[in-house]
């Protein structure tokens, strides 16, 4: 049997981020070890340090980088479709993603897209006018004309039924890196070091962290052995806007510190008591399982699809209101050391269990195999 090619595409990769720049990388390199030949296109520039080696880049056009704009890229697309026998689209709303319909056609392939939480009802309301634009300029017919739509979650199939697409939904989630942690030294069980709720990741609108001021400015009171770290990088000029409210909450022990990455970006991880993700939307939350993954246990709501962290007894799952995320931090925090230590080992076992890189790209290549030879319905695949 002939080993399977894919051709893999994504806008853009960046700098030891989170996200699509992470997990299209990481699920690359998962396909190479499940023995499917693997290629990444992307626009420029490179990031300094690729988690994927086999990358080709291309140049977009002066004017129009936030299009993604390269007949460079449309060319060589169509060109290298012709070899292979999947071409899997990642994200939406950029010209790359909609060159991938013509360079599926040309070469013949079946076309695999993951939105990558582009099509859920908050994502569609930002700049509409645009991706109305991008929708009748090629996006649509991508999404008409997939053989199999990637979720990485429930609630993303049901944004891809509500929009009327028919295509068979792979329901596979993203994965994560288990690191090895390190031997708790014996005086860190007495330690009067203070507590850490720790928050990582984009300072956004959209991840809630106005409510999560709102709440803390109750519980540093209520507890004062802990501090609460927001750690990211700003967006949207979101973050002196943060900062401001905290300064007028007269919040006493929460503190703003820059994006972590890399080694910093695991201390972050092995030094946090409790991790928490107050979202209002999410399309997978890579943030909660990289905690997880650090045996730090989570409060993160319902705008991200982790109801198992309840099921896992390993995390809270709020509703996305204020009340409800105070009471589950507040429970969270009142609850003995050893059973959160507890908590989180679960669910470092379940991120190990269910979340590993390698099972989710053998989960695909099994995708693949029954797109292009049909056979056994995966158990993940939804034709409903």
């Amino acid at each position: 049997m002939n080993k399977i090619s894919a051709l893999h595409i994504v806008p853009r990769i960046v700098q030891e981020a989170s996200g699509p720049s992470y997990s299209v990388q990481r699920l690359a390199g998962a396909l190479v070890v499940a023995d499917v030949e693997t290629r990444l296109h992307v626009l420029d520039p490179l990031p300094n340090k690729l988690l994927f080696q086999d990358v080709v880049s291309y140049h977009t056009v002066p004017g129009f980088w936030r299009l993604g704009l390269s007949p460079a890229m449309r060319t060589a697309l169509c060109k290298e479709a012709a070899k292979a026998d999947i071409v899997h689209n990642h994200s939406l709303w950029m010209m790359p993603n909609v060159y991938a319909g013509p360079a599926a056609r040309r070469g013949k392939c079946c076309l695999v897209v993951s939105p990558r939480g582009t099509l859920s009802e908050r994502a569609l309301r930002r700049s509409r006018v645009l991706k109305r634009c991008m929708w009748l300029a090629g996006q649509g017919r991508v999404l008409r004309d997939a053989h199999c739509l990637h979720a990485t979650a429930q609630h993303e199939y049901e944004d891809i039924r509500r929009l009327g697409l028919e295509a068979p939904v792979a329901i596979i989630p993203n994965g994560v890196d288990i690191p090895p942690l390190p031997a708790m030294e014996p005086d860190q069980e007495i330690s009067d070091a203070p507590r850490k709720v720790l928050f990582l990741g984009r300072i956004h609108p959209i991840k809630g962290i106005d409510v999560l001021l709102q709440i803390w400015k109750t519980l540093e009171r209520e507890f004062p052995c802990w501090e609460l770290r927001i750690v990211g990088p700003d967006n949207c000029g979101y973050l002196p806007k943060m900062q401001q409210l905290a300064t007028t909450l007269g919040l006493q022990r929460a503190r703003f510190l820059p994006p972590a990455y890399g080694p910093d970006k695991q201390a972050a991880y092995r030094s946090a008591d409790l991790y928490v993700l107050p979202t209002h939307s999410e399309n997978f939350g890579l943030t909660v399982a990289e905690a997880l993954a650090h045996a730090v246990p989570v409060v993160v709501t319902k705008g991200a699809p982790w109801s198992g962290v309840e099921r896992e007894a390993c995390g809270w799952w709020p509703e996305t209101n204020e009340d409800a995320i105070h009471q589950a931090m507040r429970t969270a925090m009142a609850i003995p050391t050893d059973q959160r230590r507890a908590m989180g080992a679960r669910g470092r076992e379940w991120m190990r269990h269910d979340f590993s890189w390698d099972r989710i790209g053998a989960m695909m290549a099994h995708t693949y195999q029954w797109l292009l030879r049909g056979g056994t319905v995966p158990a993940w695949m939804r034709i409903d």
